[in-house]
């Protein structure tokens, strides 16, 4: 897409609490080898609201159409002027490679947001624990850049890890925070040396022993975490081993892999009901518990989603007839849900259902 679109005027300093409109990338910033930032303004001047740790959903137009995907807000709510996406380039990632290889200042994007609960705003308390791993540092690294603008004296530990000191996203500012804002502390594990560095911090993969280093008292501590699915796992074994409330702990990845089709448990216990996607053409049968996306699946049909756990958005349609139980993680606003719009991934019906999808 270019700058030519006929864009709405906003005034200068307008609030922007939702957006769903093209912005404008100012700026493209390397950060590593591999991880770049893209500055985003709205045309007008608008200026954005949102908490710490939430994402955005990006649309990128590409030759075989249009794809979604979420990338979290790097930069935090004390500079609401632009919006920082940090967005490391997966091998074989069509949106990522799109983004880093096309993108520059003046580009515009297709975004809307912002979504998601994972954020200190939801969780209050006097001391944090932030770990993470790759690009899973930017929702935490807008935690902590919020923390630092608003000088609250908030105590926060944030524990990153690193493939090698060559990987290590924001690594000059993560340096700065650690020397020059009180109350926060940073510990970088590197799992190897680089070929122009020899790593002389903790090394390897995280471990408990790791955790109770750099937080002795993680058991008082609000835990934020967001990386790669397998380091999630990790760190969610060694969080239960310390004996942390699993109510304390927080998680988010959109690191969820490619969901197939669900597995043939036979007939759905209960009712079913009918579901009529509407453009697809298609008229499904859908059990009580079962999400309309996992019907859909189940009967051959692919239909937009990502995360497949009601956190990133992409899944969202418009529920035309019918009512449905839904628990989502963030992923659509109150807003929507009053306009009937609906999240497929996580939606199971309580009736028969006409969707727009």
């Amino acid at each position: 897409m270019t700058a030519t679109l006929d864009l709405p005027l906003v005034a200068p300093q307008t609030w922007l609490p939702v957006v769903d409109e093209p912005l404008v990338c100012v700026d493209v910033r390397p950060v590593t080898h591999d991880v770049r930032t893209f500055v985003l303004r709205h045309p007008r001047g608008g200026r954005f609201v949102f908490e710490p740790g939430q994402h955005v959903t990006l649309t990128a137009d590409l030759d075989t159409g249009p794809v979604e995907r979420c990338y979290t807000i790097a930069s935090p709510p004390t500079a609401p002027g632009t919006l920082e996406l940090t967005v490391k380039r997966v091998p074989g990632g069509p949106v990522s490679g799109w983004l880093h290889d096309t993108v520059r200042a003046g580009t515009m994007l297709q975004v809307s947001g912002p979504y998601g609960v994972f954020t200190t705003s939801r969780h209050p308390a006097a001391k944090h624990l932030y770990l993470s791993a790759g690009s899973g540092i930017t929702p935490l690294m807008s935690m902590t850049r919020d923390r630092r603008d608003r000088g609250d004296g908030a105590d926060v530990v944030l524990v990153h890890n690193a493939r090698t000191p060559d990987d290590i996203v924001f690594r000059a500012e993560l340096q700065h925070l650690a020397e020059q804002v009180p109350g926060v502390r940073v510990v970088t594990i590197c799992e190897a040396d680089s070929a122009a560095e020899t790593w002389t911090g903790p090394r390897g993969r995280l471990t408990l022993a790791h955790l109770l280093a750099a937080a002795p008292d993680l058991l008082e501590r609000e835990v934020f975490t967001c990386g790669p699915a397998p380091y999630m796992a990790a760190a969610r074994t060694l969080l239960a081993e310390a004996g942390a409330d699993p109510a304390r702990c927080h998680e988010e990845s959109f690191d969820l892999g490619t969901p197939g089709p669900p597995p043939d448990d036979g007939p759905p216990a209960g009712p079913t009901y009918t579901v009529e996607l509407r453009r697809s053409g298609r008229t499904l049968e859908c059990g009580a518990g079962t999400s309309i996306l996992g019907a859909a699946a189940r009967a051959g049909l692919s239909l937009p989603s990502s995360c497949g756990e009601g956190v990133c958005g992409t899944c969202r349609s418009t529920l035309l007839e019918g009512t449905v139980d839904m628990e989502p993680a963030g992923g659509i606003r109150p807003r929507e849900i009053a306009q009937q719009r609906i999240l497929l991934c996580c939606a199971t019906p309580t009736s028969d259902l006409v969707v727009d999808a």
